[in-house]
């Protein structure tokens, strides 16, 4: 199986995409839901656009705030990493779902960066 970006129709009607590794796991979903399919495809192009930035660790006592594009590494209120990937402009325009090490949650980061790049987009049914 291949990596794909995947827009779907969320419950409230609006789109929604989540990109998809090779072994068919979620790897981030968008930060946002959108008002049509070229919206959600330009959200799309975003990450796709900003997937090979640096990573703002913030889980480390001292880490110094880094320019947008970045990823935020966290710790949530559950106590599992996640990251979040911010455009240039600063708004969040994919988000993980929670990872037990940090060490997963950095493998997430580095298979959005492998696999976003050339991932074609498709529409679920």
């Amino acid at each position: 199986m291949a990596a794909r970006f995947e827009i779907k129709t969320a419950r409230n009607g609006e789109f929604v995409f989540n990109l998809y590794a090779t072994n068919g796991q979620v790897i981030a979903t968008g930060g946002e839901t959108y008002t049509s399919v070229d919206g959600c495809k330009t959200g799309v192009e975003s990450v796709r656009k900003n997937c090979a930035v640096h990573v703002e660790d913030q889980t480390k006592a001292g880490q110094e705030a880094l320019a947008h594009p970045k990823y935020e590494l966290y710790k949530d209120k559950a106590g599992e990493f996640r990251f979040r990937l911010k455009a240039s402009n600063g708004e969040i325009i994919a988000v993980s779902e929670g990872y037990k090490s940090k060490a997963s949650a950095k493998n997430g980061i580095a298979s959005i960066g492998k696999n976003a790049p050339d991932a074609p987009v498709v529409t679920a049914e």
